[in-house]
């Protein structure tokens, strides 16, 4: 599986508290591309990955992130 096979597309919305610019959601549509005997695997690596994220864990407290899979059967 190349880099082609995994791709994310993220998207934010950022709101104006006082002066300051503040993030304040964070969605992720990752796409991912694998064998469809891989399908399994993937589903279970997506439920946990957020958990296992140092960088989830760090913001999710300030920033609501939100993260969705679309998969593809790679031929």
């Amino acid at each position: 599986m190349g880099p082609e096979a995994v791709v994310a597309d993220v998207e934010g919305d950022i709101e104006l508290e006082g002066k300051v610019l503040v993030i304040k959601r964070i969605r992720v549509l990752y796409h991912l591309r694998t064998p469809r005997e891989d399908k399994e695997k993937v589903d279970r690596a997506y439920v946990i990955h957020a958990e296992n994220c140092p960088v989830y864990l760090s913001l999710r407290a300030a920033i609501d992130i939100t993260t969705k899979l679309d998969w593809q059967e790679l031929n």
